[in-house]
């Protein structure tokens, strides 16, 4: 089974690669409050298809550069009238 995030698109800037931001919930030792806490990761977009906003799930594979150890499995949630 392969590691899998489902995140935010946040930056499609680089050739086919994007940044997905992906959040989660995490409760506070003392506190015992939930923070949320996020991560970004850098993933592969083979045919350059993503775009800002976006809602995707990336799956883990094998290191294609120094970052970037991600793909983009499927785009979950697309946003109208985004322009790339």
């Amino acid at each position: 089974m392969r590691q899998n995030f489902v995140g935010m698109v946040i930056s499609n800037a680089m050739q086919k690669s994007v940044r997905v931001k992906v959040t989660s919930h995490k409760v506070h030792p003392v506190v015992l409050k939930t923070m949320k806490t996020h991560k970004n990761y850098i993933a592969h977009d083979e045919n350059q298809v993503c775009k800002l906003g976006d809602i995707v799930r990336i799956e883990a594979c094998r290191p294609l550069s120094k970052h970037k150890h991600f793909a983009v499995a499927e785009i979950i949630r697309s946003v109208k009238g985004a322009v790339a």
